[in-house]
C-alpha cells in the first residue's frame, strides 16, 4: 500500500503542474487512508508537501516571467491572514466532538474529513462544468475587492483543512481580472506556496512529523510537478480538468461513505 502512496506523490505534483492546483485534494486522503495519519496530522503534512511543491514549481514559472506578482500579493496577503486565523484560533480550539447529541456523534477528525470531502465535491463541479473565459484584463475596483475577499476565504480553507485552494484561486484570477490561463496557473502556484508553507509553520508544533518520510514524499511530488510543467507546454490543462473533476467527485463521495458508514462514527 505504501508503494501506491509514494507513486501517488508523483501524481500530486503532476496534477499541480498541469492545472495549478489539486495537490491537497489527493494528499490528504493519501495520508489518511494509505499511511494512516489522523486528520490533523494529514492536513498539516499536506500543507508542507503542497507548499514545497508549489514553491519549486513556481520558481520555474518565475524564469518564464509568468507570475503576476502584484495580483499574487493582492490575493496572497488576505490569504495569509485567513491561514493564521484558522491555524492559530480555529483548529487548536476545535472540541473533540463537534456534535455529540440527538443520537449523533461526530468527532473532530471526522468533521475535518467530511468538510474536506465537501470541498472536493464543490471543486469537482467547478472542474467538470465548462465555463467561458472572459476576454481581456478586467481591472476595476470591484473585481479587486472581490479578489481580496476570495483571498481571505481561500486562506481560511487552507488553514482549516490543508487545502491549497488552487481550484478557487485559478477561476478567480481568470474570471475576475482576466489573467490568461497559464499566468493564472503560475500565479496560483506562487500563492499556494505562501499560504501552505505559512500554514505548516504555524502548526508544526502541534504534530510530530517524520521528516525522512516527509522529505521522500515531497521529493517525489516535486519530480511530478516538473513532469506536469513540461507536459503543460503540450497539453491544455483545461481539457484535463473535467477528467480530473470526475475522479475528485468519486473520491469525495468515497470519503463521505467511508466516514459515515464504514467507520461507524455516526450513530443515529
Amino acid at each position: 500500500m505504501e508503494l501506491i502512496g509514494y507513486f501517488l506523490a508523483v501524481v500530486i505534483g503532476l496534477v499541480m503542474g498541469l492545472i495549478g492546483g489539486g495537490g491537497s485534494i489527493l494528499s490528504v486522503p493519501i495520508f489518511v487512508y494509505i499511511f494512516g495519519f489522523d486528520s490533523i496530522t494529514a492536513t498539516t503534512l499536506s500543507l508542507f508537501v503542497v507548499g514545497a511543491t508549489s514553491l519549486v514549481g513556481s520558481s520555474g514559472f518565475m524564469k518564464q516571467k509568468l507570475i503576476d506578482f502584484p495580483t499574487a500579493f493582492i490575493f496572497g496577503v488576505p490569504s495569509i491572514l485567513g491561514v493564521l486565523f484558522s491555524r492559530r484560533l480555529i483548529v487548536p480550539n476545535l472540541p473533540e466532538y463537534i456534535i455529540n447529541k440527538w443520537g449523533m456523534s461526530i468527532n473532530k477528525d471526522m468533521f475535518l474529513l467530511l468538510l474536506f470531502a465537501i470541498l472536493m465535491l464543490v471543486s469537482s463541479v467547478k472542474m467538470i462544468r465548462k465555463t467561458e473565459r472572459p476576454f481581456g484584463r478586467k481591472e476595476n475596483g470591484n473585481n479587486y475587492t472581490i479578489l481580496v475577499s476570495q483571498g481571505l476565504l481561500v486562506g481560511i480553507i487552507t488553514g482549516l483543512i490543508g487545502a491549497g485552494g488552487g481550484f478557487l484561486i485559478v477561476p478567480a484570477l481568470v474570471m475576475l481580472i482576466g489573467l490568461p490561463m497559464k499566468r493564472a496557473v503560475a500565479t496560483s502556484l506562487f500563492i499556494i506556496s505562501m499560504n501552505s508553507l505559512l500554514g505548516f509553520l504555524s502548526s508544526m508544533k502541534a504534530v510530530s512529523a517524520d521528516w525522512t518520510f516527509l522529505a521522500v514524499f515531497t521529493s517525489l511530488s516535486i519530480v511530478g510537478i516538473f513532469i506536469g510543467i513540461a507536459a503543460a507546454k503540450k497539453i491544455d490543462g483545461r481539457k484535463l480538468k473535467p477528467i480530473f473533476g470526475w475522479i475528485v467527485l468519486v473520491m469525495g463521495l468515497l470519503i463521505i461513505v467511508t466516514e459515515i458508514f464504514f467507520k461507524q462514527q455516526i450513530t443515529i
